[in-house]
């Protein structure tokens, strides 16, 4: 237990890149360093968490946990992961909320928002390029986009094609399955959170509902919370929420402590903590309950085809809410520059994430200089 505990919190306070990055890292440590275990059983954990909601390198260390030492392992690991970068982003909340009004915040963030779209979308470009495995799963993933723009809930979105992109392939495989499965989670999920005030109780259960039905990356969180806090509830901006996403990309750990950011700024140190908790819950639960059914989600058909539809729904989901940003933080000529000179160190020269963003920041700052 102690050796699990050290590892996960130094890997909490020092696993930048994202969840690529992360992956990366555990299997060095877990396979290759210490020999837990093989090969072949980290593949099949790592397929487990693209088969769960959730973010999939928090759920690999909770997975981790949970075979060396059961449920208190998977309680030690998950948050030995979790808790540094949320007491990372409570301190850049704190300081956002004190500092962030002043003339050289704005100028900090007005150069690093044009380089979390570009970080954005070189996600997108690469998850694009493995889960588009067909024209039609494409025009899926473009029928998606087209529906968000026409407000169609995105939940219910997220669910429908991966039900209907499951169905034709099971019918192409003559292996219809029961509707009744299908249909229930997309009535179950659809349901809006329509509650306009703000407390404590309505923060954790959208974090929670978020948290249950999130698939694919980190960065699809930036379709569910700009859904949620800024077009139902508006509790935050668009600005927030990328100013949100920037702070949980500079610090360690999971992208999904963005949610402690925002529950801070719109509640202060309960905020943060019930988001955080809201949107990592299910992520436990979820690693519990499928563990002893890894072998068979593994190999079956059902499962392969629902999490095509998923990936493919997710990332027209993810293009639709990044063109919206992109025009809330691309609106001038030094905005644009920045973007273009990010996109160049990273699509070209694959720049760490963490620089690119204090580079946009030290070239925000070098602007208000100069104008």
């Amino acid at each position: 237990m102690r050796e699990l505990a050290f590892l996960f919190i130094r890997l909490g306070f020092t696993a930048f890149g994202g969840p690529a990055a992360h992956i990366g890292m555990l299997h060095n440590e877990v396979v290759v360093r210490r020999k837990w275990m093989s090969e072949q059983e980290f593949l099949d954990l790592l397929g487990a968490t693209n088969l769960i909601p959730g973010p999939n390198s928090t759920e690999m260390v909770i997975h981790i946990g949970q075979r060396q030492a059961g449920w208190r392992g998977m309680l030690l690991a998950g948050l030995g992961f979790i808790i540094p970068a949320m007491l990372l982003v409570l301190g850049f909340a704190w300081l956002y909320v004190e500092y962030g009004s002043t003339p050289q915040a704005a100028w900090l963030l007005f150069g690093i928002k044009p380089v979390v779209i570009v970080l954005i979308l070189h996600a997108l470009w690469n998850l694009a390029r493995t889960a588009l495995k067909s024209l039609w799963l494409g025009l899926l993933g473009g029928a998606v986009l087209v529906l968000y723009f026409l407000g169609i809930n995105e939940i219910f979105l997220l669910f429908a094609a991966a039900a209907f992109w499951m169905l034709i392939q099971l019918v192409r495989q003559n292996k219809l399955p029961d509707l009744k499965a299908i249909l229930f989670p997309l009535g179950l999920y659809s349901w809006p959170l329509v509650l306009p005030s703000f407390s404590l109780g309505v923060l954790f259960l959208s974090f929670l509902k978020i948290g249950a039905v999130l698939y694919g990356s980190g960065y699809v969180l930036l379709t569910f919370l700009r859904a949620e806090f800024v077009d139902r509830l508006a509790w935050i901006t668009d600005q927030q929420l990328l100013d949100a996403v920037a702070v949980g990309q500079v610090t360690p750990g999971p992208l999904f402590t963005s949610a402690t950011f925002i529950g801070y700024i719109v509640g202060g140190l309960p905020g943060g903590l019930v988001a955080t908790l809201g949107i990592f819950l299910p992520s436990f639960l979820f690693v519990w309950l499928s563990a002893p059914w890894i072998p068979r989600i593994r190999s079956s058909p059902w499962s392969s085809a629902f999490l095509d539809g998923v990936n493919m729904a997710a990332l027209g989901l993810m293009a639709a809410v990044t063109w919206q940003l992109g025009a809330a933080s691309l609106v001038d000529i030094p905005s644009i520059s920045i973007a273009l000179v990010a996109a160049l160190l990273l699509f070209q020269f694959r720049l760490n994430s963490f620089w690119l963003v204090l580079a946009g920041g030290l070239a925000g700052l070098l602007i208000s200089l100069i104008q």
